[in-house]
């Protein structure tokens, strides 16, 4: 499986991209559709596509920044297609991603912050420290002001509860990242319970966040 990622400024997206990642998404359970995806570039800064053969497999929206003075990789609406391989495309966007953090942030720890719909999605955050929610572990003062402040940079401001880091949907669509694992019974039952309470026909969301260590960083994604 030979994967080419790219990663540009949304600015730089064609309207044909952003149909053919409508086509990548339709019927997914995210409920993701063209109108959402066409607001996209508006509200992140980078794109990463992946492509097998030249056909589009994976791709995320993001933005590097700081927010009160720490570095953030923030992942905005996201998909990687279902079944074999998802796992490498998934890694390719992780390094794609990971590189510019390094570059934008050397030799500084990064928190990386996002939206899930299923604890497959989880996966995503594999090789990452301190991550919040996670089971058995009671979210301190400072993880649950983590909790509202990126609900507040995703457009969720006053709709998390800070101890379950659920927000409450609207009915919408939202901007998750759209992964799952090939085999579910690969998935902490413990982390699953974490998402038992979202409410799916209202589009309730998790928002999570976990670091990635300066040295990981590093040894991984400086080249």
């Amino acid at each position: 499986m030979r994967l080419e990622a790219e990663t540009k400024d949304c600015t730089a997206l064609s309207d044909a991209e952003l149909a053919e990642m409508a086509d990548m998404v339709v019927d997914g359970p995210a409920g993701y559709d063209i109108g959402l995806i066409s607001k996209q570039p508006e509200a992140w800064v980078l794109i990463t596509q992946v492509r097998e053969a030249g056909h589009l497999c994976g791709f995320s929206f993001c933005t590097l920044e700081r927010i009160g003075g720490t570095p953030c990789v923030l992942w905005g609406l996201a998909s990687v297609s279902r079944g074999p391989g998802s796992s490498e495309v998934l890694e390719e966007i992780r390094a794609a991603q990971l590189h510019r953090a390094v570059l934008a942030f050397p030799d500084e720890d990064v928190l990386i912050g996002t939206r899930f719909l299923s604890p497959g999605g989880f996966a995503t955050f594999a090789s990452f420290e301190d991550i919040c929610p996670r089971p058995g572990h009671k979210p301190s003062g400072e993880e649950r002001a983590w909790s509202r402040r990126l609900a507040k940079r995703f457009g969720a401001e006053g709709r998390i509860d800070d101890r379950s880091f659920i927000v409450t949907g609207d009915g919408s669509s939202v901007g998750v990242f759209d992964f799952d694992v090939d085999n579910p019974d690969s998935i902490d039952p413990e982390v699953a319970t974490l998402m038992a309470p979202l409410d799916g026909d209202r589009r309730d969301v998790l928002i999570a966040f976990g670091w990635a260590m300066a040295e990981d960083l590093a040894a991984k994604y400086s080249a």
